[in-house]
């Protein structure tokens, strides 16, 4: 005989001959020399060599035991104390009931969506964050949600989980803030046969991502060339003169072409301008020539219309002077006056001709 002490927190397993017998809780026993005892802490998790399926019959030790069965399928989190420990996948698994706390949660992996109720802080666990497939949706983006290649909904922005197993899932995200496109460069002949180049811009909004998404492919492409055709058929429609008189009424032909159109592919238009119309080389140099010649008139018939009004004024003032002498006089010392400050010294020699000549200028007669 010979004694064994099972203390607190542990669990004996007898066998005899390598044959399981029974289980001995806390306390003192005796055991015969062919019985041995292998002894187990009940705070850890219950790890064994013998065949489970063998301990479990006895009714005493299965009662003390949480035996969790996890399929290829399904994950289960296991909880200690309230907090996350582990994940468990396939097997079985064994846990002393007793001293720790043991909370397990199972969860589907057969399946997209998560039922499960696990909050986001248990999602993005480094333990269970393998698991998971985790989608951003912007505050100004919506997307569309395909799974296993099936249209499934519509998300608004957010952050999405889903269980990561072998079922494909794909988004598909659309900006609804206010976009632009650019149309540079848009090589186009006029009317009367003038290669022109122009560069355009345009605005639009996604307003139906479901029409855009899944009712069209490339729905911006599609969008692009709305705007380019509307704007080659604008131009077409007219000679250089008249595009250029009339390039005001461009913007809204083609905001009214394009934009039933594009609400076919869930856009709206908001907005569209012209940026440059570029003629070529040869045109640009007769244009030119075209300004320069109509400057040159114009400035032309200011000229004679001021050479006009000069010579009206000179006729006005001679019919003044010839009716008021006075008037004359101050004309008169007016010119030498002018005549004087150009002249810094005068000298004078002579008879004194010359002195009486300059009085009779400088003194008024009576």
């Amino acid at each position: 005989m010979k004694r064994v002490t099972i203390n607190a927190y542990q669990v004996g397993l007898v066998f005899k001959n390598g044959v399981y017998k029974r289980m001995l809780a806390e306390g003192s026993y005796w055991l015969m020399p062919v019985e041995t005892v292998r002894v187990y802490d009940t705070t850890v998790p219950f790890e064994t060599a013998f065949e489970l399926n063998i301990l479990l019959q006895d009714e005493a030790l299965a009662a003390r035991l949480h035996v969790v069965e996890v399929k290829e399928d399904e994950i289960v989190l296991q909880y200690e104390n309230g907090l996350l420990k582990q994940v468990l996948t396939t097997g079985r698994h064994v846990f002393w009931k007793g001293i720790v706390q043991y909370k397990f949660v199972r969860a589907g992996l057969n399946k997209v969506q998560i039922t499960e109720n696990l909050d986001r802080t248990t999602l993005q666990h480094r333990l269970v964050a393998p698991y998971v497939r985790t989608f951003s949706v912007e505050a100004y983006e919506r997307a569309v949600l395909f799974i296993d290649g099936k249209y499934a909904q519509t998300l608004a922005g957010g952050i999405y989980y889903f269980w990561r197993n072998h079922i494909p899932i794909l988004m598909g995200k659309v900006d609804t803030r206010q976009l632009q496109t650019e149309l540079n460069g848009q090589e186009i002949l006029t009317k009367d046969k003038a290669a022109l180049r122009i560069n355009a811009w345009a605005q639009y909004r996604v307003t139906d991502i479901e029409k855009a998404m899944l009712q069209h492919k490339e729905y911006d492409k599609q969008l692009y060339i709305l705007f380019q055709l509307a704007l080659r058929e604008y131009v077409a429609g007219l000679g250089l003169d008249e595009l250029l008189e009339k390039k005001d009424a461009l913007a809204p032909f083609i905001m009214q072409a394009v934009s039933d159109k594009a609400a076919g592919l869930g856009v709206q238009v908001t907005g569209f301008g012209i940026r440059d119309i570029i003629l070529p080389g040869e045109m640009k140099d007769i244009m030119n020539q075209v300004l320069v010649a109509e400057k040159k008139a114009q400035a032309n018939t200011i000229m004679r219309r001021e050479e006009t009004a000069s010579t009206r004024s000179l006729l006005n003032t001679a019919k003044l002077m010839e009716d008021n002498p006075m008037l004359w006089k101050l004309k008169e010392m007016e010119y030498v006056e002018k005549i004087a400050e150009k002249i810094s010294s005068i000298s004078v020699s002579g008879n004194g001709v010359l002195v009486d000549q300059l009085r009779q200028i400088f003194t008024p007669q009576k």
